[in-house]
């Protein structure tokens, strides 16, 4: 069958992003920093899953679908069934979202559930492809003064929110869409590492 006019005229672009895609994963492959961050954020998680603490996420956007769904992959399952592991995403609750949002400034809306379901042991992921948002940086704010673990999801111009971490995952590009396709691949990651060590004790 021949292609229409309409996959003529887009095959290229789709090539064309399909490529950036590739290609920001093999540069952020070879930035060893950002590996070795992959690798330190899952040991982190790990350690707060065994003390029974949990993980919160929160981000704008994309990166709030992004924060959704690894707490879900957390709380539900990634590749092995095994018991619930604790995970909230802070960008769900839309009468609280508002609530903050009217009454305190949209600033807050992430910074005052921190301060309400933060407990010191507990993993802050703050994603953010800019480094700027300062919802984000409010909770990030938040998290140190009540003495979570804050691990920073950004890009290569995220100076910002990397002053506010703990640990910082910049993906070496500034184009959004692509600094969020790396996010989801390294929480994905440490997903899958987090769920398979916290499997491992529970079956022992």
């Amino acid at each position: 069958m021949e292609p229409s006019r309409a996959i003529r005229s887009f095959h290229p672009r789709a090539i064309k992003d399909l490529q950036a895609s590739r290609d920001v994963l093999d540069v952020t492959l070879a930035d060893q920093p950002f590996t070795y961050a992959v690798a330190r954020a899952a040991e982190i998680v790990v350690e707060a899953l065994r003390a029974g603490r949990k993980i919160l996420f929160a981000g704008n956007g994309g990166s709030a679908a992004d924060a959704q769904h690894l707490a879900t992959e957390l709380v539900v399952r990634f590749m092995i069934d095994r018991a619930p592991l604790p995970a909230i995403a802070l960008t769900t609750d839309g009468s609280l979202l508002t609530a903050a949002g009217n009454d305190l400034g949209f600033q807050h809306i992430f910074s005052r559930q921190v301060l309400a379901l933060g407990q010191a042991g507990d993993v802050f992921m703050a994603l953010s492809t800019s480094g700027r948002s300062p919802n984000v940086l409010a909770a990030c704010k938040a998290a140190r003064e009540r003495g979570l673990t804050v691990i920073g999801f950004t890009g290569a111009k995220g100076d910002a929110i990397a002053a506010l971490c703990d640990l910082t995952l910049r993906v070496p590009s500034e184009t959004t869409w692509l600094i969020q396709q790396v996010h989801m691949a390294a929480g994905h990651t440490i997903c899958a590492i987090a769920e398979e060590a916290i499997s491992d004790v529970r079956e022992r």
